[in-house]
């Protein structure tokens, strides 16, 4: 990991990730990553050699905790936001990750103008859960793009993964089990079929509020 400091903007934080000395630039003033994708990190199976996309990879951060677990993978991160692509970017460069890791700057919705059908191997996504319309919308930007379907929907997620991945090929996500009736429906529409299904509970006696599929 280079000390290259001068390349941690005004308003932004290293994070350490705690795994084979990684770290990760955020700006607290717009969305830092939660628990919500170190789960899903450790969720995700991917086997020596195969590509992976990361659809609204953020600052980075599942890219970079999987590069710390796996070797001779190669990760694509798709991010709309200018800002956190740019983030993610330099992270990937802070820890030498860039023959590793890619990071795009793209929309998700426009995949198959991005990259040719059938391209990688697993996608991951941790996509935003509130649908449009429901729930308070944070007025800061990324928090409410991160949070609420503003720049993409779940069917817009699913139709990404389904053009974009190789026969055979894995769909990891992360969401709310409130939705998961529509995402089932979403999948089979596309001709995925969910294999694995882990739920997330607070604690022992409360109801789950994630879901792993």
């Amino acid at each position: 990991m280079t000390d290259r400091t001068d390349w941690i903007h005004p308003g932004e934080r290293l994070d350490d990730l705690q795994l084979d000395g990684l770290k990760i630039l955020q700006n607290p003033a717009g969305f830092c990553f939660g628990m919500d994708a170190v789960l899903l990190s450790h969720f995700i199976r991917l086997k020596e050699g195969e590509r992976l996309l990361d659809l609204g990879t953020g600052t980075g951060v599942i890219p970079l905790l999987l590069s710390g677990k796996t070797r001779n993978t190669h990760f694509t991160g798709l991010e709309i936001q200018k800002e956190s692509a740019d983030m993610a970017r330099r992270s990937v460069l802070l820890n030498h990750q860039e023959d590793r890791i890619t990071i795009i700057e793209g929309d998700l919705r426009k995949a198959d103008g991005i990259f040719p059908a059938a391209s990688f191997d697993a996608i991951t996504c941790n996509p935003p859960y509130m649908a449009a319309g429901k729930g308070l919308v944070n007025p800061e930007s990324q928090r409410a793009i991160a949070r609420h379907e503003i720049l993409c929907t779940l069917q817009d997620v699913v139709s990404a993964a389904a053009y974009l991945l190789k026969d055979g090929g894995r769909f990891f996500l992360v969401h709310r089990p409130r939705r998961l009736v529509e995402l089932f429906c979403l999948l089979e529409a596309k001709k995925l079929e969910p294999k694995r299904l882990q739920f997330v509970h607070p604690s022992a006696e409360e109801e789950p509020n994630m879901v792993l599929v």
